[in-house]
C-alpha cells in the first residue's frame, strides 16, 4: 500500500467520495464525533458528505437533538449523534476531568464546589427550559458562584462531562447568528444501545468505528484522537477484531502498522484535479496526528484576522485556503490555491461555489 492509496481510502471512508451518507445524521454516526467548535463550518463538515446536505438541515438536527453539539474527548466541541454520546461519554468523561484538572484547580472549580454549581445547572435548565450560556451565568450568579471567564466555561463543561448538561436547541441572536443552548442530558440522551455502557464493548465500539472511517491509521492516531491511552485503544482493537474478524484489516505503511475497514475500495475515488473545500478542523485533518502527513502539508491551524483559514484539498492533499464570508444575503468565497495551478482548477472552483451556496441557500460568489 502506498501513499495514493492512503488518501483515497480514507478520502472513502470518510465519506469525502461517493457513496455519500444519506443524511447528516447518518455521516455523523459514520465518524462517530465530528470537531465543531466553528459551528459554521462544522455544518459544512456534515453537509458535504452526504447528497444535497443544507446548512438548515445540519440546524434542524441539532434543534431537535438529533445531532448534539458539547465538550467531549481531547477536549473541545464536537458533533455526536444522540445514540452515541451515553455510551463514549462514560468513555470520555474521566479523561475530560482529567485533562482539565489543573484549570479546575486555578479557577476554583473544585470537585465538590463544581457538583453543586451542576446541581444549580440542573435545576435552570430542568422541563426543556433550554438556557444560553449568559442565562445559566446569571443562575449561578443567583446561587452564589462565580460566573465569569474561564471560570464560567469550566463550570458548564464539567457538567457536561458529568452527563448534567448538553446542548439544547439554538436560539437567534439580535444580529440574527444562532446561539448556542443548554439543556438537561437525561432529557436529551437517550438510552445507550445494549451493552454499550459496558466498557469492554464500548472501547471494541469506538475502535470499529474509527477505524473503519477513518483508516488507514494507527493506534497512536486513534490513541491521540480519542485520549484514550494506547492500552485502551489496544484493547478495543483485539475486542473488535474478535466480535467482526472481517470489519477490520492491517497493512504496514512506512514500517508502521495501520488499521482500516476490512471491506474498503480504494479504487476510482478521485479524478484527476478534483478539489475539495473542508474546514480545518475537518476530520480529514483531526483524525490523525502520526499520519497526518499524507495530507501532504502543513495545516494553519493558528486563527489569523478574520478567523481561521479552512483547507483545499486537490486529490485529498493540501492545495490551498480559504474562508467564507456573509455579506447583505449572499456568501464570498475567498479562496487561494497554492502556486501549483491545474488546467481544470477554474472550472471546479465553480463547482465547489456554486455548491457552497447551494448548501447555506443563497448566492455565492468568490473573490
Amino acid at each position: 500500500m502506498d501513499a495514493d492509496d492512503v488518501v483515497r481510502l480514507r478520502l472513502r471512508g470518510q465519506q469525502l467520495r461517493e457513496p455519500f451518507a444519506a443524511t447528516a445524521e447518518e455521516a455523523l454516526q459514520n465518524l462517530l464525533a465530528v470537531q465543531a467548535q466553528e459551528f459554521a463550518y462544522a455544518r459544512w463538515t456534515l453537509a458535504q458528505r452526504t447528497a444535497g446536505g443544507s446548512a438548515a438541515g445540519v440546524e434542524e438536527a441539532v434543534s431537535e437533538g438529533t445531532i448534539l453539539r458539547t465538550h467531549i474527548l481531547r477536549p473541545t466541541w464536537h458533533f455526536v449523534h444522540r445514540h452515541d454520546l451515553r455510551w463514549l461519554l462514560a468513555l470520555s468523561g474521566p479523561r475530560v476531568h482529567q485533562a482539565n484538572a489543573a484549570t479546575y484547580r486555578r479557577t476554583g472549580v473544585d470537585a465538590a464546589n463544581a457538583a453543586r454549581s451542576s446541581d444549580v445547572l440542573a435545576g435552570a435548565v430542568a422541563g426543556g427550559a433550554h438556557k444560553t450560556r449568559e442565562q445559566l451565568a446569571a443562575a449561578l450568579r443567583r446561587a452564589g458562584f462565580g460566573a465569569e471567564g474561564l471560570e464560567l466555561a469550566y463550570r458548564i463543561m464539567f457538567a457536561e462531562a458529568s452527563g448534567v448538561l448538553v446542548s439544547g436547541s439554538p436560539v437567534r441572536s439580535a444580529g440574527g447568528a444562532l446561539k448556542q443552548t443548554y439543556a438537561l442530558f437525561d432529557e436529551r440522551v437517550p438510552a445507550a444501545p445494549a451493552g454499550l455502557m459496558e466498557r469492554p464493548r464500548a472501547l471494541a465500539e469506538l475502535a470499529r468505528r474509527y477505524f473503519t472511517s477513518r483508516g488507514p491509521a494507527t493506534e497512536k492516531d486513534c490513541a491521540d484522537w480519542s485520549r484514550l491511552t494506547l492500552s485502551d485503544v489496544r484493547t478495543g482493537l483485539q475486542l473488535a477484531r474478535e466480535m467482526a474478524p472481517e470489519a477490520l484489516a492491517t497493512a504496514m505503511i512506512d514500517g508502521v502498522a495501520c488499521c482500516f475497514s476490512g471491506r474498503a475500495d480504494a479504487g476510482g475515488v478521485n479524478r484527476p484535479g478534483r478539489l475539495d473545500l473542508i474546514q480545518c478542523y475537518d476530520e480529514y485533518v483531526m483524525g490523525y496526528s502520526k499520519t497526518r502527513h499524507f495530507l501532504g502539508g502543513p495545516v494553519p491551524l493558528v486563527p489569523v484576522a478574520g478567523g481561521p483559514l479552512h483547507l483545499v484539498l486537490r486529490n485529498g492533499r493540501l492545495a490551498g485556503v480559504w474562508r467564507h464570508n456573509i455579506v447583505r444575503g449572499r456568501c464570498e468565497l475567498d479562496v487561494r490555491l497554492d502556486s501549483n495551478h491545474h488546467p481544470g482548477d477554474e472550472h471546479e472552483l465553480s463547482r465547489l461555489v456554486a455548491a457552497y451556496g447551494g448548501f447555506l441557500g443563497i448566492p455565492a460568489v468568490r473573490l
